[in-house]
C-alpha cells in the first residue's frame, strides 16, 4: 500500500490545520464575552431591580401592621401629664437616689451609663447637652400620640460601684430611660418600614422638625417588643434618641439645647401650588422633601391642642428655668402657626 503523503501546513490549503487555542486562553475569550454581555443588559437589570425594590416598598406599605404601632391618636390630649410623662409618678427615679454601676456607654455624643435602681429596675442615663432637650422634645411627641419610652431629669443622684469612683460618685444631671418594660429588637429605617408614605409616619417627621430634631439617623430609631405575654405584647416604632433637638438644624451638624439658636429658625422656608418647602438646613433632605402641606398642618393641629400649661410642664420636666421655657414655647407657638396657616382658605382648592 502506498504511503501517504502528509498535506502542508499552509494558509492557501483548504485543509489547513490551526493550532487549538490553549485553556487558558478559551477561558479569557468567554470570560470577555460574558462581561460584554453583562454591561448590555445593565439597564434591564437595573430596571428590574428598581421594580423588585418598589414592589417591596408596596408590599411594606400595605403590611398588615396597624398604624398604632407608630401612632395612637391621643383622645385626651389636652389632659395629658406633661410632666411626668407615659411613665406618670409611678415608675420616676427617686431624686438623690443611688443607682448601681452595670456598664458605661461611650457611643454617640453624649457619655451614659447604664444602671440599676434599689428596686432592680434597668436604666439608661444620658449626661450632657441632650439630657434636658431629650426630656422635653420626649413629653412632646408622645402628647400628641407617638410612642415614647418613659424618661426622666433627674438633676442629682448618686453613682455607686463605677470603677472610678472618685470620679463618677455625683455624675451631674442627667436624663434616666426606664429599660425594663421593653426590648429592643433592633433599629428601624425611615425610608423601609410598614408606615412608609402613611400621613402618621410624615407627621412624624414634621413634629421632629418644629422641634428642630436635625439628628435623624436611623440608629436613633428603635423597634420595642412592649410587655410580657401574659399581659400584652406589642410593637412600637419608636424614635428613641432626640436629644439633638432645640437648637439649629444646619450641615452636617446642628446645635442642641440652644435656645437663641432655636429662636432664631422657622419652620417654613416657602410654600406655594401645593408644595412646601422646609427651614432644615441638616441631613436626611430627602425625607424633608417628601412632605406636603397637608401633612404640616396635621401635625401642626395635634400640636396646637396642648395648652401652654402642658408646654411649660414638658420644659419643667426637663429642668429648664421659667425665662427658658417661656422663650421656648413662644417659638414653638410660632411655628405651629406657620403650619396651620398652609390650610387652604376657603374657596380654594386642596393642593
Amino acid at each position: 500500500m502506498p504511503k501517504r503523503r502528509p498535506i502542508p501546513l499552509t494558509s492557501n490549503s483548504t485543509n489547513s490545520l490551526r493550532p487549538r487555542p490553549k485553556p487558558r486562553v478559551r477561558a479569557a475569550f468567554f470570560g470577555w464575552l460574558v462581561l460584554i454581555a453583562l454591561v448590555a443588559a445593565r439597564p434591564l437589570l437595573a430596571s428590574d431591580n428598581h421594580g423588585k425594590a418598589s414592589a417591596r416598598a408596596a408590599s411594606k406599605s400595605s403590611s398588615p401592621e396597624p398604624i398604632s404601632e407608630l401612632w395612637v391618636n391621643p383622645p385626651d390630649i389636652a389632659s395629658r401629664d406633661l410632666f411626668l410623662g407615659p411613665g406618670g409618678v409611678e415608675l420616676a427615679p427617686a431624686p438623690d437616689g443611688e443607682f448601681q454601676f452595670r456598664g458605661e456607654d461611650k457611643k454617640g455624643h453624649s457619655k451614659g451609663y447604664d444602671v440599676a435602681d434599689s428596686q432592680g429596675r434597668k436604666w439608661a442615663v444620658k449626661l450632657g447637652d441632650e439630657a434636658q432637650s431629650e426630656v422635653a422634645v420626649s413629653r412632646i411627641l408622645w402628647a400628641i400620640g407617638f410612642h415614647q419610652p418613659a424618661v426622666y431629669y433627674v438633676a442629682r443622684w448618686k453613682l455607686v460601684g463605677a470603677p472610678d469612683q472618685q470620679t463618677d460618685a455625683m455624675p451631674g444631671p442627667g436624663r434616666f430611660r426606664f429599660g425594663s418594660d421593653h426590648k429592643s429588637l433592633g433599629d428601624w429605617s425611615w425610608s423601609d418600614n410598614p408606615f412608609a408614605g402613611t400621613r402618621e409616619l410624615r407627621g412624624l417627621i414634621v413634629a421632629n422638625l418644629v422641634l428642630n430634631n436635625w439628628d435623624l439617623t436611623t440608629t436613633n430609631n428603635r423597634l420595642y417588643r412592649v410587655g410580657k405575654k401574659s399581659k400584652h405584647n406589642e410593637k412600637w416604632y419608636v424614635v428613641q434618641d432626640v436629644g439633638g433637638s432645640l437648637g439649629k438644624t444646619r450641615w452636617p451638624i446642628g446645635t442642641r439645647n440652644n435656645l437663641a439658636d432655636f429662636e432664631s429658625e422657622s419652620l417654613i422656608k416657602s410654600a406655594q401650588e401645593g408644595k412646601v418647602e422646609m427651614t432644615y438646613r441638616a441631613r436626611h433632605r430627602i425625607l424633608v422633601g417628601q412632605l406636603t402641606p397637608e401633612d404640616v398642618v396635621w401635625t401642626c393641629e395635634l400640636l396646637d391642642r396642648l395648652s401652654d400649661r402642658q408646654l411649660d410642664d414638658a420644659f419643667r420636666a426637663g429642668g429648664y428655668p421659667k425665662p427658658d421655657r417661656e422663650r421656648y414655647i413662644r417659638k414653638i407657638r410660632e411655628k405651629i402657626h406657620e403650619g396651620l396657616a398652609l390650610q387652604p382658605r376657603a374657596g380654594e382648592a386642596h393642593g
